[in-house]
């Protein structure tokens, strides 16, 4: 098969890639703070923060992500005006990435949330106790004994969510980002090649997937050297 036409194009995959990255990477750290703010809220004996936590949780968990991006690109697409910004040789329209990055970010904690409450509802209770009779408070626990035991439970799960979000930064192509598959897009309507730009978008999503997988092993073999589950 010829992919002589990657001479003249390979920029824009390039620079489609560097900009799904950075969506993916921008996402899951809101989608983590928002995540692990809904679980707090939902292991809240306050009703309403509950309630708040358990709803949103539904919803979000509840309907398709691309109907959450335009009903959010609808919403502040207009409200939010800020400067384009040229990344190699794409351009991104940040008033549309916003509300997409938003959605994403909103969406991802919903999932995120459950998977935080997961983890820290693995860690021994009687790890809250010991805490307690060393004087700390709830805070304090969660902070230094909690999460970070929380974190080794919850890992894999987070890792999925992120190589989730990678592929799923792609539907921000219907708000004409310039992420990996728009940009595949462009290669087809310029070189009027259907199927050989798709190809190659597809190698680069699992390059990009595989790597961030074969990175968050290592660093849950590195959180879990030396350290034994207290049952």
């Amino acid at each position: 098969m010829d992919y002589s036409f990657l001479k003249e194009y390979y920029s824009y995959f390039l620079s489609g890639s560097v900009i799904t990255m950075m969506i993916s990477v921008v996402t899951i750290v809101f989608g983590t703070v928002f995540g692990v703010i809904l679980a707090l809220m939902k292991r809240s004996s306050i009703a309403p923060l509950k309630w708040i936590a358990s709803t949103y949780i539904a919803v979000f968990r509840g309907t398709p992500m691309l109907v959450q991006i335009l009903i959010a690109n609808g919403l502040f697409h207009q409200v939010v005006t800020l400067p384009p910004v040229t990344i190699g040789v794409l351009q991104i329209d940040f008033s549309r990435l916003f509300p997409g990055i938003l959605a994403l970010s909103l969406n991802s904690g919903a999932y995120v949330a459950e998977i935080v409450r997961g983890g820290i509802n693995a860690v021994n209770s009687g790890q809250f106790e010991a805490a307690r009779s060393l004087g700390m408070n709830g805070p304090q626990t969660m902070r230094y004994i909690i999460f970070p035991q929380a974190l080794r439970n919850i890992l894999p799960s987070l890792g999925n969510e992120f190589i989730v979000l990678i592929k799923d930064s792609s539907l921000l192509s219907t708000l004409g980002i310039y992420e990996l598959m728009n940009s595949a897009q462009i290669v087809i309507t310029s070189s009027f090649i259907p199927l050989k730009p798709l190809y190659v978008a597809a190698v680069l999503y699992f390059f990009m997937t595989f790597v961030t997988s074969q990175l968050l092993k290592l660093w849950e073999n590195k959180l879990g050297k030396g350290y034994i589950q207290v049952r």
